[in-house]
């Protein structure tokens, strides 16, 4: 080499000549993750020549601009990564690429052969980040002059075989590092414009200096996430979430936070306009763009949110985190967990305070994202403020488009109300029909519609909000009822005699009598005024619709026996009941009981064959068109 000294070649140690057997050897798709480890190791070169500049320290050619050029020789498969960083010394040089793998290459090498299909995605998370290039390279050339006045130029060469090779040169070369690479011959996309602008606006295209390739700057789009909120514009948050996410419109709302303690960050979030998945769909779609210091560590980073927050997008760049870090490390990296605990508080307040400033832009937010929202149940550490932001629709309003809190609910409730009551049901023309809501009609007490199974799981787990408890309707005791007063009279019907009294608890045993073991009694009900009877759970376990979904997960087809009630004063009973003291024996009574027992399980979901049921309910019409045909004849 023209006015090379001092040339010493040097043999890798045993551990980095495995990393680099692997390396260079194995099959990789997605090679690119070498250029952003260069660009990483230029962009850190540079912020450590800032940092001395700021400190007044003399530096050789002090008037250069601080700035990454990335230029390629396609005829020659050269790749060149220059920067006008900080720069090495002879001794810098061999510690820094001696010890760029040293923390990680024996994890990385411990990975790398449990499975060797995915390598690709082990590079830069064990700290390799600078050999990761012989994926690429048949041969690396390294020159490089301190930014300390007087120190001479060094080169360093290898094909990653096993040795390398320091010379001292006396060539006029400026301040900064140079990476040559010599491209295999597989590897030759990365000589290409179009390919190397698209890995640096994949992964690099935040970080603060400029990136030349080909003397055309390529990372045009500021992180503005790192600037003071009062200084970007509505319109900047805008285009960034566009760039961000490829949507048309703009965001339904923004979140810029800056933290300094438990540990420092900054992050933009966003809320989308429309819903992107339903719960349970699409899992690995959600999560933050982790970036340390402006570069992408890793897309849709889930451990930085939880899942029913997943409908907010965007990123959140550490100044705390290592930038080569292993995956699993990352994984159960306390920052991180500390980082995702604030990201959760931040969003949870900006949404309370949405609901109690905004409450109708709060709504439109319901309505696309709560479906998401409600499995946050199991946020047992925040489950307070979660309570704090449900919705449900409930008695009070004549659709199923109103929507009520728990606050407001509570607002309402009648006086010595202890219980925030509901009910579940496919919809309200369905909760309309439950028996159990009866009384609640009567009495005028409000009742949360639930009309999702998630709305169930998150009382189950939440359980109570402030002093009351949550209660479904099928666990009331009617008699707890008592001390509200009816607004709605019931129907005036005679009543039962104390001869009538007595027959009628004989009346009851033949109705268990005619169902036998499905039910485990009959009784009279205290909760209905509209309906002849219903099924009630015999203690208060779980409702009707979690038995189901239990069911279902455990493949049971079984029908759960519960109490059959019957309303005393309805007239199908009385008439039943008349027709049980001419002939405690009649066929047509058993007809009848079997009819409203099956509607009932109708009503529940439990009936899995109608078609007997259907079949009597035609011989009932066939008997009484024809008396009903009788009686109008005159």
């Amino acid at each position: 080499m023209t006015g090379a000294v001092s040339a010493a070649k040097h043999e890798f140690k045993a551990e980095i000549k495995q990393l680099l057997d692997i390396l260079v050897h194995s099959l990789y798709t997605n090679k690119e993750v070498f250029l952003r480890e260069l660009v990483s190791n230029a962009s850190d070169a540079l912020e450590k020549a800032r940092f001395e500049s700021l400190r007044g320290s003399e530096a050789a050619d002090a008037d250069l601009p601080l700035e990454i050029r990335i230029t390629f020789d396609r005829d020659k498969k050269l790749l060149v990564v220059s920067d006008t960083g900080i720069g090495m010394s002879r001794e810098e040089l061999m510690e820094n690429i001696g010890t760029i793998a040293k923390s990680g290459s024996a994890e990385f090498l411990k990975k790398a052969g449990e499975d060797k299909g995915g390598l690709e995605s082990l590079v830069g998370k064990f700290g390799v980040g600078f050999y990761s290039v012989f994926m690429a390279a048949r041969e690396v050339v390294i020159r490089t002059r301190s930014i300390r006045p007087g120190e001479p130029a060094v080169e360093w060469r290898s094909d990653g075989l096993g040795t390398y090779e320091i010379t001292d040169i006396d060539q006029e070369i400026k301040r900064g590092t140079q990476v040559v690479v010599h491209l295999k011959e597989d590897a030759e996309e990365f000589a290409d414009n179009h390919r190397v602008t698209a890995i640096i606006k994949k992964h690099s295209n935040f970080i603060s200096y400029p990136i030349f390739v080909e003397d055309e700057r390529v990372n045009t789009i500021p992180a503005i996430w790192r600037e003071p909120k009062s200084s970007v514009k509505k319109e900047q948050y805008e285009e960034f979430y566009k760039f961000l996410t490829f949507d048309s419109e703009a965001p339904m709302a923004t979140l810029h936070v800056s933290v300094d303690a438990p540990v420092q960050f900054s992050s933009l979030l966003f809320i989308p306009r429309q819903a992107s998945d339903l719960p349970g769909f699409g899992k690995d779609r959600y999560g933050l763009d982790l970036y340390v210091r402006r570069v992408l560590i890793e897309r849709g980073k889930k451990e930085l949110i939880p899942e029913y927050l997943g409908f907010a997008c965007g990123v959140v760049d550490s100044e705390d985190l290592p930038l080569n870090v292993a995956r699993e490390a990352l994984q159960e990296n306390a920052l991180l967990h500390k980082m995702s605990s604030v990201l959760t508080r931040q969003l949870l307040s900006y949404l309370r305070k949405m609901a109690t400033e905004e409450k109708e832009r709060y709504l439109d937010f319901w309505n696309t994202h709560g479906r998401l929202f409600k499995l946050g149940y199991s946020d047992y550490a925040n489950q307070e403020k979660y309570a704090e932001l449900v919705r449900f629709n409930s008695s009070r309003f004549e659709d199923a488009k109103g929507l009520v809190s728990f606050d407001e609910y509570i607002e309402r409730v009648r006086p010595e109300q202890k219980d925030i009551y509901y009910v579940f049901g496919p919809s309200r023309e369905a909760v309309a029909l439950n028996p159990h809501m009866e009384i609640f009609r009567a009495k005028g007490i409000e009742v949360l519609f639930l009309f999702d199974h998630l709305d169930e799981f998150a009382m189950e787990s939440v359980r109570k909000y402030k002093d009351f408890e949550f209660k479904s309707v099928e666990h009331v005791d009617p008699a707890s009822l008592e001390k509200f007063e009816t607004l709605e009279a019931p129907k005036e019907t005679e009543p039962l005699g104390e001869e009538d009294k007595a027959v009628f608890a004989a009346f009851l045993a033949r109705i268990k009598d005619i169902l036998g073991e499905r039910v485990t009694e009959a009784r009279v009900s205290g909760r209905l005024s509209e309906s002849p009877c219903c099924l009630v759970n015999p203690n208060d376990g779980m409702t009707s619709s979690m038995q189901k979904i239990l069911q279902i997960v455990s493949k049971d087809t079984s029908i759960p026996k519960k109490v059959f009630e019957v309303n005393q004063n309805h007239v199908l009973i009385r008439n039943l009941f008349a027709i049980y003291k001419a002939n405690s024996a009649d066929d047509f009574m058993g007809a009848a009981v079997e009819q409203l027992f099956e509607s009932s399980l109708l009503l529940e979901g439990y009936l899995k064959d109608p078609h007997e049921m259907v079949s009597r309910m035609q011989d009932i019409l066939n008997k009484s068109s024809g008396w009903y045909r009788e009686v109008t004849k005159g």
